[in-house]
């Protein structure tokens, strides 16, 4: 079943096009990258997606329906964890469910099922500042999955993280997505975190920004320790970079 599609999604700013023909599924229970260098237009086609601008061309599709320029139907995850600072963990993950119309209570009841879940036990009443970076981006990842548990777009989620911390959070997010079935649309110029979080990877190359190449990652969602070095993770790496390379526009 297709959960997300956009077809032929374009955009100009002052009569520059950004991206041209934008056409991507997301299907359901899916997890798919879209890989690219800075200016590409992957956050661009993000705002259109999540409905916070129009497309010049194109339409936005959520399970057939069409929420082009449409707000409040897509988890939007940013770059930041936009955490309030002045608000517990527990008030923080409800904020999307208050503006839904949930009395307090019930959003907090509500909220609290999750918090095991997703591995944030113990911080309910906790502040932002008293939170590690990786549990920082648990609390936001909950706060998403909250405001749409059906379709999630994630601008870059791990790019502030360290390496060793990031590594965590990728398998961490590999095991919430098998549990709780979610579908996920994110960001990354990170070559290794595509092929590692990925079903599927689109790369936009170009001015404007198009889809080049979709590539599916043949591979079992749940992840094999030496993943990573093994022979079939660096063959995926390999034909990305010849892609990118073909295309004219060196990887950053």
């Amino acid at each position: 079943m297709i959960k997300l599609e956009t077809r032929g999604i374009c955009k100009e700013y002052d009569d520059a096009r950004i991206i041209e023909d934008i056409n991507v599924q997301v299907n359901n229970e899916e997890i798919v990258a879209l890989l690219g260098v800075s200016g590409v237009g992957k956050t661009t086609l993000f705002n259109i997606v999540s409905g916070v601008e129009s497309p010049t061309k194109g339409q936005v599709f959520l399970k057939g329906e069409d929420i082009t320029g449409k707000t409040g139907r897509i988890s939007y995850m940013q770059q930041k964890d936009l955490l309030m600072p002045y608000k517990t963990i527990l008030d923080n993950v409800t904020l999307p469910m208050l503006i839904r119309g949930y009395r307090k209570k019930e959003a907090r009841e509500a909220a609290s099922d999750y918090f095991r879940v997703f591995g944030l036990e113990g911080t309910q009443g906790k502040y932002p500042i008293q939170l590690s970076g990786g549990m920082k981006q648990r609390a936001a990842f909950l706060r998403s999955y909250l405001f749409s548990k059906e379709m999630m777009l994630l601008d870059e989620p791990f790019s502030a993280l360290d390496t060793i911390t990031k590594s965590s959070m990728h398998s961490w997010y590999l095991r919430i997505m098998s549990h709780v079935k979610s579908s996920t649309l994110f960001i990354t110029h990170d070559i290794d975190e595509a092929i590692y979080l990925s079903d599927r990877i689109y790369i936009l190359t170009g001015r404007p920004g198009k889809v080049t190449k979709e590539i599916i990652i043949d591979s079992k969602r749940e992840r094999a320790e030496d993943f990573t070095t093994s022979d079939t993770f660096i063959h995926y790496k390999k034909v990305i970079l010849a892609h990118i390379k073909e295309t004219g526009y060196p990887y950053d």
